[in-house]
């Protein structure tokens, strides 16, 4: 399972465009949604959050977007950062995203 720390200064708005992105993409594998939110905690202007993306999901993501996720730089786990953190950005997030476990 990844866990992500997700940082943002707008928390209501990013989140929603989150759940509809992720919802989006489950819904594209015929699952239900394979992740969660975690609880808010606000310091100096920003809201951090967790968010888990269950390995269902993650393994339908690197399997249906294998080629655009080898294209980035890093170790895996890496790659799949970076390709989520972009794909939230491509629904309109202004998000900053840190995997913290693996």
């Amino acid at each position: 399972m990844k866990i992500f720390e997700v940082s943002t200064t707008d928390f209501l708005e990013d989140k929603r465009l989150i759940n509809n992105a992720l919802a989006d993409m489950a819904a594209q594998f015929n699952m239900s949604n394979d992740f969660q939110f975690g609880e808010p905690s606000s310091r100096f202007g920003w809201t951090f959050f967790k968010l888990w993306v269950k390995p269902n999901l993650q393994n339908a993501i690197n399997q249906k977007f294998d080629d655009m996720i080898r294209r980035y730089k890093g170790s895996p786990d890496e790659k799949f950062t970076f390709f989520i953190a972009d794909y939230f950005q491509s629904k309109g997030c202004k998000t900053k995203l840190k995997l913290i476990d693996v």
